[in-house]
């Protein structure tokens, strides 16, 4: 389990932002709250500021953009010499590129699909469940996930991070697919986008009997933005490939 101590961690720690919209500023919020300083932001067209000496002198960015430009965030702030916590998704083609710099560069990446902690309790739960409904065959599986309009990517990570989840653990699934399908093998995963959601994911087990459903349902952004702020803190002093389940052993 996390501890409490680490929860309640406010040693004043540099942090840059890169990304300034809507989870910027709720990270700032909770950054400040915590007891940290915010020595630089930047936001869309404001590349320059990677070369300042502001953001140099940041010990972590926290990282919330597009699938687009992500991975240059990523290179421009390795060659500041800044850690990044990362929580876009889209990008994972160009995951073994962070890997690569991790391991032989030495840079120090913490990425995760969701940084909620509910989010993260989720995943386990999803997890142990599925391992039960392994021995279960009439039951079939599907998933739902719900975000704002101004999600560009579909499914969401943390969509993809469940359906992983399920695929390890049962033996009838072989591969996720977006939206609705006939095939035994395929877990069919959803995805609507409306108004301004935070995000609700739901996996549903179905037979003639009855069905199963776990839902999570995120009331605002803060709880992704606490959790972007725990893994600065985590990450600082640290180094490598990081992920949730580096910070939290129940996962």
């Amino acid at each position: 389990m996390v501890a409490c101590s680490f929860l309640d961690n406010k040693t004043n720690m540099k942090i840059a932002l890169i990304g300034y919209g809507k989870m910027g500023h709720e990270i700032e919020r909770i950054a400040l709250e915590r007891g940290h300083e915010v020595v630089c932001t930047i936001d869309i067209h404001e590349d320059e500021k990677f070369d300042s000496p502001a953001f140099s002198s940041a010990e972590v960015a926290i990282e919330f953009t597009s699938p687009d430009s992500a991975l240059q965030n990523y290179r421009r702030a390795f060659a500041a010499g800044v850690p990044v916590v990362s929580g876009t998704t889209g990008w994972l083609k160009h995951l073994p590129e962070i890997r690569e710099a991790c391991e032989k560069e030495g840079k120090t990446f913490f990425y995760a699909s969701n940084f909620s902690l509910g989010v993260n309790i989720f995943f386990a739960l999803n997890n142990y469940l599925a391992r039960i409904m392994n021995q279960f065959p009439a039951y079939d599986v599907r998933m739902e996930e719900t975000h704002h309009i101004h999600k560009l990517d579909a499914p969401s990570g943390t969509a993809i991070t469940l359906a992983e989840g399920i695929l390890e653990h049962i033996d009838r699934k072989e591969k996720w697919v977006l939206d609705k399908t006939d095939k035994a093998g395929e877990l069919s995963i959803k995805a609507f986008r409306e108004g301004e959601v935070p995000g609700i994911h739901s996996v549903i087990y179905e037979s003639e009997a009855d069905s199963i459903r776990i839902t999570h349902d995120a009331n605002s952004r803060r709880g992704f933005a606490l959790g972007a702020v725990l893994a600065a803190e985590f990450t600082r002093g640290r180094s490598g490939f990081l992920g949730m389940k580096d910070m939290l052993d129940f996962l």
